[in-house]
């Protein structure tokens, strides 16, 4: 398994060793041994999954305090953009965002902890996305901003009329009004 941290502290790409022969592949998506010898101890406790028609953006979310979520996040089947936004005020890299194109071919990973905004736009039709979370979803808790938000101007490599975007997306704060709870 061969872990690498990103531009911003405590993201990590995670790149599991990939067994393939002629009837297939097989790895090992989690390990919590493996985790714990490269320093991540973060204790999931739910795996969700979701599935994606092209042209989907699900985000930007987040889970707040006293149920903020950190996140492991994978593509079974399909493509993704991830794109993950620090929302931590003390960071020296708040409000820069990272990208990364999770697929059912590369198999990687994304470990995104406490206190990030995290969102992805599916790039293929019958993508299954899934992710392990270290706490329970809270609607109390939910947070998030707006995917299309001209600040942080992310290019989500969908053109904006052709998102499709949950009515509850639509509505969420741009990122100039949203005061961060991390």
């Amino acid at each position: 398994m061969k872990i690498t941290e990103t531009s911003i502290k405590g993201l990590m790409i995670i790149e599991p060793q990939v067994f393939n022969d002629g009837r297939g592949y097989f790895f090992e998506s989690y390990s919590k041994t493996k985790f714990a010898a490269a320093g991540i101890t973060t204790d999931f406790v739910q795996d969700n999954q979701s599935f994606s028609h092209k042209g989907a953006i699900r985000g930007l979310h987040a889970q707040s305090a006293p149920h903020a979520q950190a996140k492991l996040v994978r593509v079974i089947q399909g493509r993704v953009l991830d794109v993950v936004v620090d929302a931590r005020k003390d960071s020296p890299t708040y409000g820069k965002y990272e990208t990364i194109e999770l697929s059912g071919d590369n198999q990687l990973q994304f470990l995104i902890p406490e206190g990030f905004l995290h969102g992805f736009a599916t790039l293929e039709d019958n993508t299954i996305f899934t992710y392990k979370v270290n706490d329970y979803y809270s609607k109390e808790c939910e947070v998030g901003v707006k995917w299309n938000d001209p600040t942080l101007a992310i290019n989500w490599g969908i053109a904006e009329q052709d998102a499709l975007i949950s009515p509850k997306d639509a509505v969420l704060p741009e990122f100039a009004g949203f005061v961060s709870p991390f």
